[in-house]
């Protein structure tokens, strides 16, 4: 037991702490006792409470900690970034059908207007051609940066009879190859914007031209343009002139582009804007870790400054 007794000695040491600690608090608490002569008076010399800013710097604190796990993580995000280059044919109507004029003043003279926006607000570094199509195509302005003088070319268009959807495709299609030719940059992307008011009726198919479409990795947006109630005159009299909207649809649908239908010049320049928008922009995958782990740094460093000025430690 003697060999022992040291080791139950031992056992005191925190009693002992415990009454030194109270005697310590004790006398402290009657150094700085106070007696006041009404309870009002209390409120004036009490220090006013922190409140909010008590839990502040642990709050900003627990927020660095969070971004800082989130940037180990390194998240990834989609962003939209703008095409650096890119082709876009236009490929419009100009058979008998578009002077129909549900849409006024025509729908010839609308398309042509809507389209001329369209050219000149696309990005100045995209090549932009022009492609007209009736019974047979026409390349009135191949692909370039000048787009003024591309939407200029839209002047003065000649009417011919029957359609040739499928060919302009095609058409449209050698232009985007002959842009591509002797391009060290393969990913360059391409889009041809088809408008039309009527149905295939000469040349190859339009299910022909978006197999092609397909294996040149070239979408086709199409707009069905004008209203099913559409007439024209011809020899004396009115003809009808319906919008074919499910075989413009299926040849956008079958491309990977995406179908419109317009029945107003302010329709239109909607549609126009909207593929626009989708074909100035791609969306690309952006890892964020750095912004997270800067603005856990801001954070720590913000609990650390509240901190030290409001209660003068460190969190």
């Amino acid at each position: 037991m003697e060999l022992l007794a040291p080791l139950w000695l031992l056992l005191l040491v925190p009693l002992v702490a415990v009454a030194v600690t109270y005697v310590v608090m004790q006398r402290r608490r009657r150094r700085y006792a106070v007696r006041f002569a009404s309870l009002p008076l209390l409120d004036k010399v009490v220090p006013e409470q922190p409140g909010w800013r008590r839990h502040a710097p642990a709050a900003a604190f627990l927020l660095a900690l969070t971004a800082m796990a989130l940037a180990a993580a390194r998240p990834v995000v989609d962003v939209r970034v703008p095409h650096e280059r890119a082709t876009v044919i236009v490929a419009l109507d100009v058979s008998r059908s578009m002077e129909a004029s549900d849409v006024l003043p025509t729908r010839m003279e609308a398309a042509k207007q809507a389209a001329a926006a369209f050219i000149e607000n696309l990005p100045d570094t995209f090549n932009v051609g022009l492609v007209t199509f009736s019974g047979s195509t026409s390349v009135v302005a191949t692909p370039s940066t000048d787009h003024e003088a591309v939407a200029g070319a839209l002047a003065g268009l000649p009417l011919a009879n029957s359609t040739a959807i499928g060919e302009a495709v095609f058409t449209s299609l050698d232009q985007v190859a002959a842009m591509a030719e002797g391009d060290e940059n393969l990913d360059v992307p391409a889009r041809i914007v088809l408008l039309s008011d009527g149905t295939n009726t000469s040349g190859r198919s339009p299910d022909e031209a978006a197999i092609a479409a397909v294996e040149a990795a070239v979408p086709v947006s199409t707009i069905a343009y004008g209203t099913q109630e559409g007439t024209v005159e011809i020899e004396g009299r009115l003809v009808p002139v319906p919008v074919d909207i499910e075989a413009l649809a299926a040849l956008a649908d079958g491309t990977g582009g995406a179908a419109y239908t317009a029945e107003s010049g302010d329709e239109l320049a909607e549609v126009y804007e909207d593929i626009g928008s989708s074909i100035g922009w791609r969306t690309e995958p952006r890892e964020i870790t750095p912004h997270l782990a800067a603005a856990g740094f801001l954070l720590a460093l913000a609990a650390a400054a509240m901190s030290l000025l409001w209660f003068s430690r460190l969190p």
